[in-house]
């Protein structure tokens, strides 16, 4: 797989705008055309010389002429996809010019001529100009066409051998052929050349919508990547602020009591060292999932033992650490899905962990677990521990955000805030519509 330096850069002209055109002749088609006009003089000079000797015209033009003008109209073939109108008159203007010196070789000189109109409409960046210049010589070579008629239909000796007596008589008929035959000659030039123009067109149009969806699936990787990184962030914020939080609550009770009552500083040191294994044990299960490359990682794998079953054992601890907490249960528990546990218990997490920073001593702290019939709330509420809203300190906001960003991911919304009688509230709610459809995923 190339890397996204390497990727194919979109084209500079979207298919769609009028002012696209095919890209410039490569030069394998150069030298493609370079053989092709080759290949036609070759065949045309030997086709001449099968023509002299079969007398197509009684007074024939010299072979040095008429091997003039083959390559005068052959020749520019070479140069039909870099100047194709100009190619194009060219051969126009030399097929009048070959006949009029009547140079035996027809068919070569037929080719040619279709394949500078068709390249014209292949071709031509400008399809004003393709079409003008189509239409000029489609025109030009109709009105000699017509002209030749009329001198052959007034000159009884122009092509003998045919009747001119009746309206269908063999002149008639021949005459009629030669119409046909042209207009046939002309509209197949036409058509095939835009034609040769709309599928370039159509190809360059699905190249670009698949560089545009490289493009796209690109930015979709990189956004995926920048959502993990915001996801293991937020798992370390929260595994590091709750437990470094508790360590710091539970060295501080530890120093204080160190002198007075040494086993209590001991259970103290007890519980540090437990939240410190705690901590080491989510942040290694965090990073492993970055070890592990290549292996298809699910949101949450890394932290699969943290849900809402955890969220009594979470509250004991917040008591532990100094603000008395209590959890309680409402309506008929449920199973949710992992992702929607996890996020739930680093909310709670995140809660405790500010009501610990902010309420002061003395705090009490409630968390509450409500299953309704259409949605699953999370509530925790503390009462400040007499911190009034304006001497509350105020954090850096990161936890907050991070507790945003967790309900969204599962469809759901957050209230947080101070409540009006003192103390913060943080309520997190997630419809029951969401948890199905994150079951079924």
């Amino acid at each position: 797989m190339r890397a996204p330096a390497e990727l194919d850069p979109l084209p500079t002209t979207d298919p769609d705008d009028p002012r696209w055109c095919r890209a410039p002749a490569t030069p394998a088609q150069q030298r493609a055309d370079a053989w092709v006009a080759v290949v036609l003089l070759i065949g045309a000079v030997l086709d001449l010389a099968l023509w002299q000797v079969v007398g197509l015209y009684d007074d024939p033009a010299s072979g040095p002429v008429a091997v003039a003008c083959l390559i005068a109209m052959i020749a520019p073939l070479r140069l039909r996809r870099r100047y194709p109108s100009v190619v194009a008159g060219i051969c126009a203007a030399m097929f009048i010019v070959t006949v009029s010196f009547q140079v035996s070789e027809t068919l070569f000189v037929n080719i040619a001529l279709f394949m500078s109109l068709y390249t014209v409409g292949a071709w031509e960046s400008s399809r004003t100009r393709a079409f003008w210049v189509r239409t000029v010589i489609i025109v030009a070579m109709f009105g000699w066409l017509l002209t030749s008629i009329f001198q052959s239909v007034t000159d009884p000796e122009a092509i003998p051998g045919l009747s001119r007596a009746g309206a269908f008589s063999p002149m008639a008929a021949y005459l009629m052929s030669q119409v046909l035959t042209n207009i046939l000659y002309f509209a197949g030039a036409w058509y095939f050349g835009d034609h040769a123009w709309n599928s370039a067109r159509e190809r360059a149009r699905t190249e670009w919508r698949g560089a545009l969806l490289v493009a796209e699936r690109r930015t979709v990787e990189e956004q995926a990547v920048s959502l993990e990184r915001l996801r293991l962030a937020r798992e370390l914020h929260d595994a590091v602020a709750h437990h470094v939080s508790m360590m710091g609550v539970q060295a501080g009770a530890a120093r204080v009591v160190l002198a007075a009552d040494p086993e209590k500083a001991a259970a103290s040191l007890e519980q540090v060292e437990e939240s410190a294994r705690e901590a080491i044990r989510e942040l290694q299960g965090v990073l492993g999932t970055l070890r592990e490359a290549g292996q298809p990682v699910h949101p949450g794998q890394a932290v699969t033992s943290m849900s809402v079953e955890q969220l009594p054992a979470l509250a004991a601890q917040s008591t532990e650490a100094g603000v008395d907490t209590t959890y309680q249960v409402v309506g008929q528990p449920r199973t949710l899905p992992p992702l929607l546990s996890l996020n739930l218990y680093r909310i709670a997490q995140e809660a405790l962990t500010n009501t610990r920073k902010h309420a002061g001593e003395g705090a009490h702290a409630d968390v509450r677990l409500r299953y309704g019939d259409d949605a699953v709330e999370l509530e925790i509420t503390d009462d400040g521990g007499g911190v009034t809203r304006r001497h509350r300190p105020s954090g850096s906001g990161l936890g907050q955000i991070g507790m945003q960003e967790r309900v969204a991911a599962d469809g759901g919304s957050l209230e947080a805030g101070p409540r009006g009688r003192g103390g913060y509230l943080v309520r997190a709610r997630v419809p029951l519509a969401t948890m199905r459809e994150a079951t079924h995923r």
